[in-house]
This record gives C-alpha cells, structure tokens and sequence, in this order.
C-alpha cells in the first residue's frame, strides 16, 4: 500500500474553466485528477437532454475536457475521476473511447452508475423540504441518488484509468483513491471522515486557490488571469498538505481554507455523506509555507442508511427582457419605462420582477444613497406556465425602442425552461451501484 498520493481537482462545477485542469495533468506530478461538475439543477438539465436525445445526457464540456487531457493523463499516467457522466454514464463513458480511438490511445474506461431511482420514486413521496408530495412541485423529470465510494472503487480495482460517474457525492470522488491506495476500511469512521475532510476542501477548485475569495480591497489575490487549481498531498493517516502549481495564479492560505471549510456546512459536528457523517469541528489547519496548508483532525461516525435523491420538476418558463438607459435622467427614465411595463403586465403575470441593475436589484434598496446613477440597466421578469406567454416580457420590453421613455437601447431578451430541485431519501437497500467496463 501506498504512504501518499496525490489528488489535484480540476474543475469544481460543470461551467468552470479547461485550462487549470490541463496546467495540473501537465505539471501537477498528480496520481489522481478529478473533475467535479455537478449540482443539482445540472443534473436535472442532463436529464431533459437526455430525453431529447438518449446518446445524450452528459456532461456538454465532456468532448472539450478529455480531447484536452487525455495525452497527459496517458503521458503521465494520471487516473482520472469526474462525474460527468451526468444523466448518462455510459454514454460519456463511450464517448471518451471514441476521443481515444481518434487520438491514437488505448485507455480502460469505467461507467458508473445506478444513481438514477426515478422508477423507485413515487409521485406521493414526500418532499424533505416541504413534507408535501413530490407531485406538489410539479412535472418530475428526474431523480439521482448522491451514491458514495462503492462504484468507484470497483471501478479502481477493475484498474480503470479513466472513472466517470453518475450523481456521486462530492467528496467521494477524493475519498474513493483514498481508500484504494491506502486499503482504509470503509467501516473505519474516523479515516473516513479525514478523508472526507479533504475532499471537501477540494472539491471546489477555485474557491480554496483564492478564485471566490478575492476582494481587490480587502483580500487581493495576485494573477487572477492564471488562476491555479488545487492538489493535496494525502498520508495514509488521514492528514494532506494543499498547494498549487507553481507559477500559477491565486493563493492557498490559512483564510482559503477556513472559508471553503464551512462552504455549505450547515452543522459542522454532523456532515452527512453517503460514506460517513462526519465531524469537522476536530480539523486543524495550519500554513506551513508559501501556498501551503496542512490539514489534520476530523472524525466521524456511521454512514446514514438512507441516500439524499435530488429530484427535478418542470417548475416554470421564465420570460426575461433587458434595456439599458444612459446620460442625464437615466433613473428617472428607467423608471418611467418599467412603471409603464408594470402597468401593461401586472394582469397577467401574477410574479412579475422589476430590477434597476446597478441601483437596487440586488438588495432590493440602495440603503440611502442619494447620487443618481449616469447609467441604469432596467430587468423585467416573471414565471410563465408556457414559453409564448413567457415571451411576451421580452417582447414589451422591446417594444420599448420607439414607444418610449427617450434614449432606451441594447434590449436583451429570453425564455427559458427552469427546473426546480427538491429533495428527498431512499433506502441505501434501494440502491446498488453499477460498473460497466469500456
């Protein structure tokens, strides 16, 4: 068994960007890369695509990500994890074989999954959120179980270099080379929670290298441009150092690292996972050098026996339109404008927003300040039961151009389909990971 490995994560969301991924196969000396790229609408998105089109249903930057990494991971011999694999693994799975096959490559692909339970999940299950039938949202459209370690596992003892999964809890996808290089037992609750520990410091990438950190003000962060993405070198007790590439951007300090430890923590004693409930009120962080921050501590305690399921619904269209008014006025004449918009589509639109980016659309109030701003951008936007009601918004927004107020230009418009999220449990009896080997 292996004393250390190291594990870089690069990308902690479906949008985030290629090249720090690409800078860590090359340059990161990594035994393991993961790419963690998805939440919960994005999966439930994945599943629409899917529906459409059943080759489909992973993730859209998939082609772009591997065509990029691949000769490194080859070259450098990197394993890879990511859960790309979305609404449709196995398609992923294939369509990797198929970038390899046209780059010349041979590499051991694995698919896992299981996670998708929509057959086991009825209408009049109750909802965590709301203790109402799930039917209550809305239309379903998909249901993902977070599964933990297990799939990935058999995956690496199948000796799959590349891994990519279904809805796999975030941390897992560190925890899971953990436990193959290290032969942790998976009862072991304390090496469990460690090693969750870490992958949760990870697995937002940019967050803990400075990226969601950064206030020019009051944090500044040098080189933002070449932002680096994070690596941790892992001991077999439990313990990492996090850094980064040399030479890139961004910083790992003491403060990156508390900040991303409470990232979505809501009880730090009790930190459910599909692998453990672990506790991070034991976790000790200290700055050791440039760009690095040892971690040790953290516990846990027996895994929960149920599966958090994420569960997507048809919640509504949205019809959004945008101008922008500048010079002398320019409140004042956004104002005008969406008084007259708020008159026109109030009868019909029961949740109708109106925002003056830049005054007050974020916080509702611009707390007192009294200069009037040189340029204002006026949004207009409300829910829809179908895409041509909810065009409509855009449409009068337009209008706008030549039925005043004065000076209105650069009109935006959209519709768009948004899928709600709500939650809900399964028996882990209910569910049994599966590997399939391409």
């Amino acid at each position: 068994m292996k004393q250390k490995i190291r594990i870089g994560c690069g990308a902690g969301f479906s949008g985030d960007r290629l090249e720090p991924a690409v800078v860590l196969a090359e340059k990161g000396e990594l035994d393991y890369l993961v790419l963690e790229c998805l939440a919960e609408r994005t999966i439930g998105l994945a599943q629409k695509r899917k529906l459409q089109d059943p080759t489909k249903g992973y993730d859209p930057l998939l082609e772009r990500r591997i065509e990029s990494l691949l000769p490194l991971l080859v070259q450098n011999n990197i394993r890879l994890i990511t859960n790309m694999g979305a609404a449709n693994p196995v398609a992923g799975a294939k369509k990797i074989v198929e970038i390899a096959q046209a780059q010349g490559l041979a590499v051991k692909v694995a698919a896992v999954y299981g996670d998708d339970v929509f057959a086991h999940i009825s209408p009049e299950t109750l909802a965590t959120e709301t203790n109402q039938p799930l039917s209550n949202s809305g239309e379903l459209v998909s249901a993902n179980a977070y599964m933990g370690v297990e799939g990935i596992l058999n995956a690496l003892e199948a000796d799959a270099q590349i891994i990519i999964t279904g809805r796999v809890a975030d941390p897992s996808l560190f925890l899971a080379p953990m436990i193959h290089e290290f032969g942790w037992q998976t009862d072991n609750y304390d090496l469990m929670g460690k090693g969750t520990v870490i992958g949760h410091l990870l697995e937002c990438a940019g967050h803990i290298t400075g990226g969601y950190y950064a206030d020019p003000i009051k944090k500044p962060v040098a080189d933002m441009d070449k932002l680096g993405h994070p690596f941790a070198d892992v001991s077999a007790d439990g313990s990492a150092i996090i850094s980064k590439v040399a030479g890139t951007g961004g910083v790992v300090n003491l403060q990156t690292a508390k900040e991303q430890l409470l990232y979505e923590v809501i009880n730090p004693y009790e930190y459910y996972t599909p692998d453990v409930i672990a506790d991070f009120t034991t976790v000790y962080l200290k700055e050791i050098g440039e760009n690095q921050v040892q971690v040790t501590g953290g516990t846990g305690k027996a895994k929960p026996q149920t599966y958090k399921v994420s569960v997507g619904y048809k919640a509504f269209y949205l019809g959004e339109g945008e101008i922008a008014y500048a010079g002398a006025s320019a409140l004042e004449r956004a104002h005008l404008a969406g008084d007259t918009l708020e008159k026109r589509l109030s009868p019909r639109f029961s949740d109708l927003r109106i925002d003056y980016l830049g005054n007050n659309a974020v916080h509702r109030t611009n707390f007192g300040h009294t200069e009037t701003p040189y340029e204002i951008r006026l949004r207009v936007a409300a829910k829809a039961s179908n895409p041509a009601d909810a065009a409509l918004i855009g449409e009068e927004v337009e209008a706008l151009y030549t039925n005043g107020p004065a000076g209105g230009g650069g009109v935006r418009k959209y519709v768009n389909e948004v899928i709600g999220i709500v939650s809900t449990l399964i028996d882990r009896k209910d569910l049994k990971p599966q590997v399939s080997i391409f």
